[in-house]
C-alpha cells in the first residue's frame, strides 16, 4: 500500500512553505510517526512525520518551495513484511556467526593481524570459496595513494595559506519574515529606548541561598528570567500604559501579562508567549520557561505558542552582551532587553563596593507610552530585583503604605 504525505497547514493565510531539510534518505526505512523533514513557514518551523511504516519516496527537495496540501513524499508499507521476515531469522544462527572464532590462516605479516573479517563477510567468503589467505594478500596489495595519506592527516601538508570560498544559500521564510517585521518596526513606531542598572546582589543570593531546595522540589533550577518575568508582571499592573498596542485609530490596554520570551532557535529569534503570567509563581513561570525554550530549540514550537504576547523580555546576557537597544515584537508597545551580569565598583552607603551589576533597556513606542511611564515602570522593575521580598506584595512597598506615601 502507498501512503501520501502532504504538506499540513502552518497556519491560516499561508499556501505554501519551503522544505527546509529531509531527515532520511530516499529508500530509508521509517516507522510510524518518526520525523522525516522540516518546513519552514513565515511563521515557524515544523515537522513532518510519517503516517505508517514502510519504505520512503521523496517527491520534492530540499530548498524546493511547496504548496500546502501538496504530497511531497510517499511511504510504502509492502516494505514491511520484508524486514519482519529478515528480523525473524533465527537467533541461533546470528549467534553462531558472532560467536565464530576468528583464525587468520596466515601470519607471516604483521598486517595479517590488522584484517579483520566480519561474521557476514566470512559467510559470503564460504559460499564464493574464497580463502583467508586470498583476502589477505588482495588487502595487502593495495596500493595507497598520495590523497589518501593527506586525508588521513587532514591534510596538515595542504598549502594553501587561506580560503576564498563563499555559501551561498535562500533565506528561509522564516527569516524573510523576521526581516521585514524588524524593517517595519523602525518605519512605523516611534521607538525609544530608556536605560537602568540594577545591583543583583540580593536576586543572586536568594538563587546561592534556596536553589538547591527550588531544584529538589520542582526539577529546575531557578533563572534570573522567571525573576524578571515575575517583576515585569507586577510593574504591567503599576504602569498600564506599557502594556497597551495600537489598532487602528484605537488604544488597546490589557488587563493580564501574556510575556513573551525571545528565545534564539536553530531557524532564527522565535518568541514563545507564557499566558497570564502575572497569576503565576516563580516556579510555574520557570517550569513553563523551559518548557517553550526547549521546543523552540527542538523545532517543536506551535504557533499557539507563539501567538499573541503583551509584553517581550529578551537576554542578550547569555551571549556576553553588555548593552543593546532591543527592537520592539510588533503590535507590543515595549519590550525589557536584559544583559550581561558585571561586576563592576558603585557607591553604596557612602562607600566604593564591588558588586554584581546589570544594564536593563526598555525600548517603547513614544506613540503610546510618555517617557514619565516608561523610566518609572524600568525603576519599578529595578526595584522589585533589588528587593524580591516585594514581590510577594505585588510591588508595593510595605514601608511606603505603612507611611501612606
Amino acid at each position: 500500500m502507498i501512503i501520501e504525505i502532504k504538506v499540513p497547514t502552518p497556519g491560516e493565510s499561508i499556501t505554501q512553505v519551503l522544505l527546509s531539510r529531509w531527515l532520511v534518505k530516499e529508500g530509508d526505512f521509517v516507522d510510524k510517526d518518526a520525523e522525516i523533514a522540516e518546513i519552514d513557514s513565515d511563521k515557524a518551523t515544523l515537522s513532518l512525520s510519517a503516517e505508517a511504516d514502510g519504505t520512503i519516496k521523496l517527491l520534492a527537495s530540499e530548498g524546493d518551495t511547496v504548496d500546502v496540501g501538496s504530497v511531497v513524499c510517499t511511504i510504502d508499507t509492502s516494505s514491511v513484511k520484508e524486514i519482519k521476515k529478515t528480523v525473524e531469522k533465527p537467533k541461533q544462527e546470528t549467534l553462531e556467526l558472532e560467536l565464530k572464532e576468528v583464525k587468520p590462516s596466515v601470519q607471516d605479516n604483521s598486517l595479517d593481524n590488522v584484517v579483520h573479517i566480519s561474521p557476514l563477510a566470512r559467510k559470503v567468503m564460504e559460499e564464493k570459496h574464497i580463502t583467508e589467505k586470498e583476502v589477505v594478500e588482495k588487502f595487502k596489495s593495495k596500493r595507497v595513494s598520495r590523497n589518501e595519506i593527506l586525508d588521513l592527516t587532514n591534510k596538515e601538508t595542504k598549502t594553501e595559506p587561506f580560503s576564498r570560498d563563499a555559501e551561498k544559500k535562500k533565506m528561509t521564510p522564516l527569516r524573510l519574515k523576521l526581516a521585514e517585521r524588524l524593517v517595519s518596526v523602525k518605519n512605523e513606531t516611534a521607538m525609544l529606548t530608556t536605560f537602568n542598572e540594577i545591583n543583583m546582589s540580593k536576586v543572586m543570593e536568594l538563587k546561592k541561598k534556596y536553589n538547591d531546595k527550588f531544584k529538589l522540589k520542582h526539577g529546575v533550577s531557578v533563572g534570573f528570567m522567571s525573576f524578571f518575568t515575575k517583576a515585569v508582571t507586577e510593574a504591567l499592573m503599576l504602569y498600564p500604559s506599557v502594556n497597551s498596542i495600537i489598532d487602528g485609530d484605537e488604544l488597546i490596554t490589557f488587563k493580564y501579562a501574556d510575556v513573551g520570551i525571545a528565545v534564539s532557535a536553530p531557524k532564527g529569534l522565535v518568541v514563545p508567549v507564557i499566558r497570564n503570567a502575572e497569576s503565576m509563581t516563580i516556579a510555574e513561570i520557570e517550569l513553563k520557561i523551559k518548557e517553550l525554550a526547549t521546543k523552540a530549540r527542538d523545532n517543536k514550537i506551535t504557533l499557539d505558542e507563539m501567538t499573541g504576547g503583551t509584553f517581550t523580555i529578551t537576554n542578550g546576557g547569555v551571549f556576553g552582551s553588555m548593552m543593546s537597544t532591543p527592537i520592539l515584537n510588533p503590535p507590543q508597545s515595549a519590550i525589557l532587553g536584559m544583559h550581561n551580569i558585571i561586576d563592576r565598583p558603585i557607591a553604596l552607603n557612602g562607600q566604593v563596593v564591588i558588586q554584581p551589576m546589570m544594564y536593563v533597556a526598555l525600548s517603547y513606542d513614544h506613540r503610546v507610552i510618555d517617557g514619565r511611564e516608561s523610566v518609572s515602570f524600568l525603576v519599578k522593575v529595578k526595584e522589585l530585583i533589588e528587593n524580591p521580598y516585594q514581590m510577594l506584595l505585588h510591588g508595593i512597598d510595605p514601608v511606603k503604605t505603612l507611611l501612606g506615601i
